[in-house]
């Protein structure tokens, strides 16, 4: 066999010609790589919707058992609203009596208080706002005990739970309180004692109670809601003179204590200008004192007397229905979207 040699020529033109296919094809799926990696993602909207299909039929397949839940729950509101007892609000608007804080005591105290100075007296300066105090005595345990005790309030106010509108009398609980024998017969826990103690009637007379005082006006509002519309006016009236007469009381005791005094500093002093302050200082205070003998309503005015409420306060059945059952409605879906997916997950 003759071997036939081959033109350099030729097989550089064959590889030349081999070459430009080669490379253009690389070029363009390089080409096309570039372009897919450029172009953007678009999200997958198929498996949510997928999702929201099965999520839908998954409570579709449980609306028995979300309608009887939702119905047991809606029920289970009825009753539980209506067997709530019906609570009203008895409001009184009160003034404040003096705009004057501290009384003229305060007020002479700081014009004289130079003079004072000079015989070793200290007269204190400026004053408290009356009405300002008035309202926190009103919510202070010392007061509200000592109010639960002058009116005999202990017993309808833990042993109470309705109101019998026809006979007008309050419903005593008997496994709290035996009325017929007047002794105490609950089964309680400790701290608690079977005779309820003061700290444990404070405590429930101060949630009764709502006091707010308008910053513009300066008026008072006081509210006490109870069972009886009858026994929160009285008690109100009661609270607003107890007040009334504990700031006169102690404002008397004050103003006497202050003339014992000035009368004891004026007998030691020997400067002629201090004894014209103390007469003054003393003449003041029994203008004080006079008007603790004189004036009813020391502190507060009444305004707007309080009233036998004839609409009720609470409770809010209607809110208390549709809450139920919405919550019924919530609490079905959940069971059954968790038993749906815990079968599925069973079956796969």
């Amino acid at each position: 066999m003759e071997y036939v040699p081959v033109p350099k020529t030729a097989i550089q033109s064959a590889q030349s010609s081999e070459t430009p296919t080669d490379s253009t094809f690389s070029s363009e799926a390089l080409l096309l790589s570039q372009q897919m990696s450029q172009q953007p993602v678009l999200p997958n909207n198929s498996n949510d919707e997928i999702d929201l299909i099965e999520l839908w039929r998954a409570i579709w397949s449980g609306k028995i058992t979300i309608i009887i839940i939702s119905f047991i729950f809606a029920v289970a509101s009825i009753a539980f609203a209506l067997s709530k007892p019906d609570v009203y609000k008895a409001s009184v608007l009160l003034s404040p009596a003096s705009s004057e804080g501290g009384g003229g005591m305060g007020a002479l105290a700081g014009q004289l208080g130079g003079l004072a100075s000079l015989a070793g007296v200290s007269l204190g300066g400026g004053g408290t706002d009356k009405t300002a105090l008035a309202l926190e005595i009103i919510k202070s345990r010392a007061f509200l005990e000592t109010y639960i005790d002058n009116h005999k309030l202990l017993v309808p106010l833990i042993s109470a739970e309705n109101w019998d509108r026809v006979n007008e009398k309050l419903i005593i609980d008997n496994e709290i309180y035996d009325g017929s024998s007047h002794k105490w017969v609950r089964v309680v826990s400790y701290p608690k004692t079977i005779i309820p103690s003061p700290w444990e009637a404070y405590q429930k007379l101060l949630k009764l109670i709502s006091v707010s005082q308008d910053k513009t006006t300066s008026l008072v509002t006081i509210d006490i809601e109870f069972y009886s519309p009858e026994v929160a006016k009285q008690w109100l009236i009661w609270l607003v003179a107890d007040v009334n007469d504990f700031m006169r009381e102690q404002d008397e005791k004050e103003a006497r204590a202050s003339i014992d005094y000035l009368t004891n500093q004026l007998e030691k002093t020997e400067i002629s200008a201090m004894e014209t302050v103390f007469y003054q200082l003393i003449e003041e205070q029994t203008k004080n004192m006079m008007l603790t003998k004189v004036s009813p309503e020391y502190v507060l005015k009444t305004i707007d007397p309080a009233q036998v409420p004839e609409i009720k306060a609470g409770p809010k059945r209607a809110l208390i229905v549709v809450l139920g059952t919405m919550l019924g409605g919530m609490l079905s879906v959940l069971i059954v979207l968790i038993r749906y997916f815990s079968n599925k997950s069973t079956e796969s």
